[in-house]
């Protein structure tokens, strides 16, 4: 709500106010404060004095009026809205560019696509595919990957809409205003710029007035420096050992994307070799199975601890934190933290009182949504450990190249535009609530957990950014499994039970070679053959005929019939190496980012997440009291009290005369 700063203010007879303002009239709502132009002798007259509506406003009977004080409220917004300066404040300060109040369903384009859906419900795919040209124009390449969208079930009219819903929704003016540093993280006033944290040395990305490159190269440069220390035996444990070992704790994008790539690298050659002698694990559950099975075999003197939180106060990441502290401390003493632990934190405070050194803490900004922080500090540091910085700089040149693709070409040629177009047109239009990542690559395995957080975290929401309800579905439930194993798993549901549009992902040579005489294909090619012939399946399917035809019995034939017309799409890799796997996260991310852009939502909050921690909190501080007090479960209401209480019965009190600290037998280091 606008409200006024006004320099005078007196009482007129009849108990309405006048007030003359000879200055300039500072408007100030949510979003900024505003100098409005020079009001000369502007007289604000017949206003209610009840009509005001704030508790901040003294009508001042004196006449010497009040000074530095506010009105509140639309009725003062409409009492200067015919002020002349006030229409030239309204023609000046416009909506930035890429912000839109209207909703898009609302749109023309919007309503065509609707309109057109219809024409799209009585076409096949498989008629579709017979259309030589329409597959054409609908394969496109960059920079060695192949995506060919030709099965989703669109036309090249279809692609036109979608183009024009782009349009409608501002779509190039929001991915140049998260390029240029704008806060279009509106609910947490931040920018979005993890594209910032692959860009070469020489680039120039700006925010809040300053180039945040050669920041990004600063911590680069000390990832670089540290990790080339430590894998030379340069950097050593408090024993005088060479750390071999790294255990990176985080959790959600702090584990989820870090992981993705250390599976796709670990079984490539070159990255083999890099590795070779060392480890890598990662901690994320709070769930004490987790930390046995990270720490499990490991010994103190030759592990090295990576602690990933912006803050230092998430508090499974920090349970799990002084958890591996202990396991070291137990073994080492005290002083072997600052040897052994290092932190990618930007809370130098809580880093030193936690005992580790400051000048070995790695930063990153608020402008790197945890998500989208594989590129920073979170993942380049134990990466980079594991396999050296120059392999992981092929990573994010990788990104960068997918990154450059998004920003510099035009839409309709612009892959993650496009995909993320089809997305929004599968989702929104044709009622496909989930999509399949099926990689057809073991490397790839995790890549699906990793999009499933960018994806349903980004884009599972129910409001616009302005807070107003969707009036559409929007947001994707991903899920996958690498094949063949999906096939023998719910690859059923995809073809004959609900429709899920998938994303095919293969390669076209393996991390490793197996050719062996007398068999047909080989291994890698037998694993391909599938890559190709589940798409042609979802998108033909076998009708009753051919079954017939075939003499498959009548009793039968209802049940192998496969309706086909299933959307999918696939994207061919030459190879999963570093490079390639920097073009593949990139894709998605901008793809994700796309969809959140047209849906008009923001795709880089999480408030979702919070509500369950806070309950969390409460339900601690019971089973502290339970369990310490024989505290008696209430305040919850009766299905949670039985749970508690039932939980409860199963669990040991704990005693304060008799405390120590219990570890799993596997783990706790022999004396």
């Amino acid at each position: 709500m606008a409200s006024v700063a006004c320099s005078r203010v007196g009482v007129k007879a009849g108990g309405c106010l006048h007030s003359t303002i000879d200055r300039s009239l500072e408007i100030e709502d949510e979003r900024r404060s505003i100098n409005v132009p020079q009001l000369n002798n502007f007289a604000v007259s017949g206003l209610k004095a009840t009509g005001l509506r704030t508790s901040r406003w003294k009508v001042c009977e004196t006449g010497k009026g009040v000074r530095g004080q506010r009105l509140r409220g639309g009725v003062i917004k409409m009492a200067i809205a015919d002020s002349p300066a006030w229409n030239k404040y309204q023609e000046q300060e416009q909506e930035p560019e890429h912000v839109s109040r209207k909703a898009i369903s609302d749109s023309l384009a919007w309503k065509q696509l609707q309109q057109h859906m219809s024409e799209i419900k009585k076409t096949h795919l498989r008629e579709l595919m017979k259309d030589e040209q329409r597959c054409k124009s609908m394969i496109k390449e960059v920079d060695g990957i192949v995506v060919d969208y030709s099965r989703q079930r669109a036309t090249l009219e279809t692609v036109e809409k979608l183009l024009s819903l782009a349009e409608e929704a501002k779509l190039s003016e929001k991915i140049n205003a998260m390029w240029s540093g704008k806060h279009i993280n509106a609910t947490e006033d931040r920018a979005v710029l993890h594209v910032a944290l692959r860009a070469p040395r020489d680039a120039e990305i700006m925010c809040d007035g300053k180039n945040v490159v050669p920041e990004v190269w600063g911590t680069l440069d000390k990832i670089k420096d540290f990790s080339e220390r430590v894998r030379s035996g340069k950097w050593i444990g408090a024993t005088g050992k060479v750390l071999t070992d790294v255990v990176a704790i985080g959790i959600g994008g702090s584990f989820l994307g870090p992981l993705f790539v250390h599976n796709a690298l670990e079984t490539e050659p070159a990255c083999e070799e890099l590795a070779k002698g060392r480890s890598l694990r990662f901690l994320s559950n709070v769930d004490p199975v987790d930390a046995s099975i990270a720490l499990k075999g490991l010994d103190p003197e030759t592990t090295l601890v990576v602690v990933v939180s912006k803050t230092f106060t998430t508090a499974e990441t920090m349970l799990n934190a002084r958890t591996c502290r202990a396991w070291i401390t137990s073994k080492l003493g005290v002083d072997a933290v600052s040897k052994h632990m290092v932190a990618v934190s930007t809370n130098l405070k809580l880093v030193e009182e936690f005992g580790i050194d400051p000048k070995n803490a790695f930063a990153f900004w608020d402008w790197v949504g945890g998500r989208y922080s594989v590129t920073s500090a979170v993942g380049v540091l134990p990466l980079s450990l594991q396999y050296g910085f120059d392999k992981v700089e092929e990573f994010l040149k990788g990104t960068w190249s997918m990154d450059e693709h998004f920003r510099n070409t035009p839409l309709k040629s612009n892959i993650p535009v496009l995909l993320g177009l089809l997305s929004v047109w599968n989702v929104t239009f044709l009622g496909c609530p989930a999509r399949a990542i099926l990689p057809y690559s073991q490397a790839l395995q995790k890549l699906a957990p990793h999009i499933q957080q960018v994806s349903m975290e980004s884009n599972g929401k129910g409001v616009a950014i302005d807070g107003s309800p969707l009036p559409f579905e929007a947001g994707e439930i991903e899920f996958g499994e690498p094949g063949t194993n999906g096939q023998h798993s719910f690859y059923q549901l995809i073809h004959q039970g609900r429709v899920v549009p998938c994303d095919f992902i293969g390669a076209v040579k393996s991390q490793k070679s197996v050719y062996m005489v007398g068999e047909k294909v080989s291994n890698h090619d037998e694993l391909m053959s599938n890559f190709f012939a589940q798409a042609d399946a979802l998108a033909n399917g076998k009708s009753s005929e051919d079954l017939k035809a075939e003499g498959v019995p009548a009793s039968l034939v209802p049940h192998k019939v496969f309706t086909g017309n299933r959307p999918s799409l696939s994207i061919l890799l030459p190879n999963v190496d570093a490079f390639t796997v920097g073009q593949l996260l990139s894709l998605y991310e901008n793809r994700i980012a796309v969809q959140g852009f047209i849906w008009n939502v923001n795709s880089f909050d999480q408030w979702g997440v919070e509500l369950g921690k806070s309950l969390a909190s409460r339900v601690r501080s019971q089973l502290n009291a339970a369990r310490t007090k024989e505290a008696a479960v209430e305040g919850f209401n009766y299905s949670t009290t039985f749970l508690l209480q039932h939980y409860l019965k199963g669990k040991t009190p704990v005693q304060s005369s008799n405390l120590v600290n219990l570890f799993p037998s596997e783990i706790f280091p022999a004396a």
